[in-house]
């Protein structure tokens, strides 16, 4: 009975890499004593935003987090990659996520990265036009 050749395993897709990287930074913001809201939040329609993560921290307040992730640091490294425009579509889908709620808890932006080097949490790294 032949057997059949070993294939290497098939190169992982970017978004089994995205979510990975959710996994990662979701686990590391738990570990630091947040409560998962949400994960991936989308606006309805064409053209709106998303949001990676919505946690709450233990005194409440309501953290949009976007979660880069880069192999290396080239062009800025992962936190260069949230410019202007991903930030004003993360604040999008925040304020269609809060018109949801009775009363608009405190809230901020935070990012995630994850590098070979490990992860960084940069809290309140922007803020809503």
């Amino acid at each position: 009975m032949g057997f059949l050749p070993s294939r290497p395993p098939p190169e992982r897709t970017t978004k089994q890499i995205g979510d990975a990287a959710e996994d990662a930074a979701l686990a590391h913001l738990q570990r630091q004593g947040l409560r998962l809201v949400a994960r991936n939040y989308r606006t309805p329609g064409r053209g709106g935003g998303e949001v990676d993560l919505i946690v709450q921290t233990p005194n409440g307040t309501i953290v949009f987090v976007e979660v880069r992730s880069r192999a290396d640091a080239r062009h800025g490294g992962a936190a260069a990659s949230v410019g202007f425009a991903k930030q004003r579509r993360i604040v999008f889908a925040a304020r269609h996520y809060l018109m949801r709620q009775r009363q608009v808890p405190p809230c901020r932006f935070d990012v995630v990265v994850i590098e070979p080097e490990g992860i960084t949490w940069l809290q309140a790294a922007f803020d809503a036009p």
